[in-house]
């Protein structure tokens, strides 16, 4: 698989590393893992050229979805928990700014005027490449979606090793906080969200697992800083019309293992049998509950087609109540606004950072 886009480490103290000999022999120990993700990261890219074709106004999302999802399966070479997806696909829409999947029954269609944040994920042995874009067909948002495009290439240049995470997200903050939207003959200023961040990957677990990093969108007072070896999605989310703020709203339709649930007795049977489906078939992935409703449950290979699961809502929701199941709602901005997102991976090698899901596209 191609290499990734390869740029120096963030921070003068950095320059020495690129041209290291010595940096680069250590870059070679890990080439296997950085294998995998290149994999991954070819899959993002093909599936999504792919979809780039036929996502058009009047398309139903559930199909889109299920489109970019199968792909997704077939390119990746879908093999239970060793290859597959990385977590649901989300086409959160307008105000609504992440975590939007449809559920069974759910008929919505993308309009013209939509602005639609696609994030998908492939994973090749837990290594997850996370990588989102943002489609919209009225140029009037343009600029809305050019604001996160170039916040989130500011965040990925300002990145690298010893770099405190509160200067990323300042770099990022004065890059999307310098636009603005015309609309209706008015100029709209574009606010980060900046209560949601980019965040560590690291195997099997998509924001980090316990002791995970946040990026943050905007100057905070985090100095924690980023680590050699470590892997990152940097995801600017620009918001317009509205607060710039993010709150839980809407049917859930993501969900996924808590890393903190503490070994929790389960009494319903129902419970305990929908608990094993998700650890043979998702193990720590995010899933939504239109997988567990395919014949195959959500992995041909976990399960074959006899996976699916029926009249499992109140199993889930008590495997939620029991802080087993985390479930994660939309996160949506006030109705009226647009919300954009474009979000990279990219791993910190000892020598330079690979921006491994950079395409020709975004």
């Amino acid at each position: 698989a191609p290499v990734g886009e390869i740029q120096e480490h963030g921070g003068d103290f950095n320059r020495h590393r690129i041209g290291s000999a010595e940096l680069r022999a250590m870059d070679m120990l890990n080439e296997e893992t950085y294998q995998k993700l290149r994999l991954a990261s070819e899959c993002h890219r093909q599936v999504r050229s792919w979809a780039q074709s036929f996502i058009k106004p009047g398309i139903k999302l559930a199909d889109m979805c299920e489109l970019i999802e199968n792909k997704n399966r077939e390119l990746v070479g879908e093999a239970g928990l060793q290859a597959g997806i990385g977590f649901p696909t989300g086409c959160s829409l307008d105000h609504v700014a992440a975590h939007y999947t449809p559920n069974a029954g759910d008929d919505t269609r993308l309009e013209a005027d939509n602005v639609m944040k696609i994030d998908f994920g492939t994973q090749i042995d837990g290594r997850i490449i996370d990588c989102a874009w943002t489609v919209s067909f009225d140029p009037k948002w343009d600029k809305l979606l050019e604001a996160s495009r170039e916040g989130t290439e500011a965040g990925i240049k300002a990145a690298g090793i010893d770099v405190r995470l509160c200067d990323i997200g300042e770099a990022i903050q004065e890059v999307v906080e310098s636009y603005e939207v015309e609309i209706n003959g008015k100029l709209e200023p574009v606010k980060p969200i900046r209560n949601l961040s980019g965040h560590t990957i690291t195997p099997y677990n998509i924001h980090g697992g316990v002791g995970g990093k946040s990026v943050p969108l905007v100057k905070n007072g985090d100095n924690t800083k980023m680590e050699e070896g470590e892997m990152f999605a940097i995801e600017v989310f620009t918001s317009v019309l509205g607060r710039g703020y993010v709150v839980e709203d809407m049917e859930c339709s993501h969900y996924y293992r808590n890393p903190y649930a503490a070994h929790t007795p389960i009494r319903l049977p129902a419970s305990r049998k929908l608990l094993g489906h998700i650890n043979k078939t998702f193990g720590m992935l995010p899933f939504c509950r239109r997988w567990l409703e395919r014949d195959d449950g959500g992995s041909f290979t976990a399960n074959q087609n006899n996976g699916k699961q029926t009249r499992y809502l109140g199993a889930l929701k008590n495997l939620c109540d029991l802080d087993i199941l985390t479930p994660n709602p939309p996160l949506v901005d006030i109705k009226g606004s647009y919300t954009a997102q474009f979000e990279h991976t990219f791993i910190l090698r000892p020598s330079c950072k690979e921006v491994l899901s950079r395409g020709d596209d975004y």
